[in-house]
């Protein structure tokens, strides 16, 4: 296992030269950890795990037992896109877990955030154990643990709400990015093959949408904040803003508003695009975009995603705000 603390003299990894010599490391490193013994992992799709499956596909194959739940909670695509990349181009050992109507059964009529958090955290945690009972010989747990987990928990920190794995499961973990941070996990993954819609992947919270969609999750509120957020990502790629602007989606309130569409009156729900720009989260700045983006933006939603009547932007810095909206 990789020390807790990075050396002094640890070259950063900013070039692809840079980052296969890390990679053939980890990977010699990885095999002398794990030898012919199993690895179990928790695959999201963000850029630690995803960078950490593709570094241990590499070094042992289908000893690495990649389990992918999705929640219902994810955004448009990305349980698609995990499977299309893993399965399907890399030949891994994929478990996919599809917990859509366990998760949002659960979640029925739930309105405090705090308390959607617990919950998908919580039962998260009970859908990987239960895969990982399945799995027979498994030894080793790995996971996307970067430096700043190490910095900001002073210590070993779980990872992708899997540190609330019973003990006698027994793991040893394997953790071969911990000393890594965001952007040279990304100059790897880069190197590794990984697509650049996964490398480049915004932060995306652990309870996925479940904290954009407002107070009690609905189906169909769901679906169409699955959808605005979608034609944002689109049309924030047509306009050449994806690597420029840090972090942006949408978010569905749990409250209608008067609308009129062909020449009735509506109660539907209003969309709000939330973008930003930070160095590093504790302070965010709002983008000044072009007001004919915004508006074909707005058209779209209002035009291909049901049951919306408005578009708004939010205009508000970090601080008084915060990035999300719970």
């Amino acid at each position: 296992m990789l020390p807790n603390k990075r050396p002094d003299d640890m070259v950063r990894i900013t070039t692809p030269e840079l980052a296969e010599k890390f990679i053939e490391e980890q990977v010699a490193a990885i095999r002398e950890q794990v030898g012919d013994k199993k690895v179990l992992l928790a695959l999201s799709g963000g850029v630690d795990s995803s960078v950490v499956a593709a570094l241990l596909i590499k070094a042992i194959g289908k000893q690495l037992v990649c389990v992918h739940v999705n929640h219902g909670l994810m955004r448009k695509g990305e349980s698609e896109q995990v499977i299309d990349v893993f399965r399907n181009q890399l030949d891994a050992n994929l478990v996919y877990v599809d917990a859509t109507d366990r998760f949002l059964d659960l979640l029925a009529g739930v309105e405090e955030p705090e308390t959607k958090r617990k919950i998908i955290g919580g039962e998260f945690i009970k859908v990987f154990e239960e895969e990982a009972r399945k799995q027979e010989g498994i030894s080793f747990l790995a996971q996307g643990t970067i430096y700043p987990d190490i910095l900001e928990s002073d210590g070993v920190k779980a990872h992708h709400n899997v540190g609330g794995l019973p003990d006698d499961l027994q793991f040893e973990l394997v953790e071969p990015v911990r000393l890594l941070f965001k952007d040279e996990v990304r100059v790897v993954g880069e190197k590794l093959g990984l697509p650049a819609g996964m490398v480049y992947r915004q932060p995306f919270p652990g309870p996925g949408l479940g904290v954009r969609c407002l107070g009690a999750i609905t189906r169909d509120r769901l679906a169409a904040l699955r959808e605005s957020d979608a034609i944002l990502r689109e049309e924030f790629d047509n306009a050449g803003l994806t690597s420029k602007v840090w972090q942006f989606f949408t978010v569905v309130p749990d409250f209608r508003s008067t609308g009129v569409r062909d020449g009735k009156r509506v109660f539907d729900w209003p969309v709000i695009i939330r973008a930003v720009n930070t160095v590093d989260a504790m302070t965010a700045t709002v983008p000044e975009l072009e007001f004919a983006l915004l508006r074909k933006i707005a058209d779209r939603i209002l035009a291909e995603v049901p049951g919306v009547c408005r578009v708004l932007y939010d205009l508000s810095p970090k601080g008084p705000a915060t990035i999300e909206w719970e």
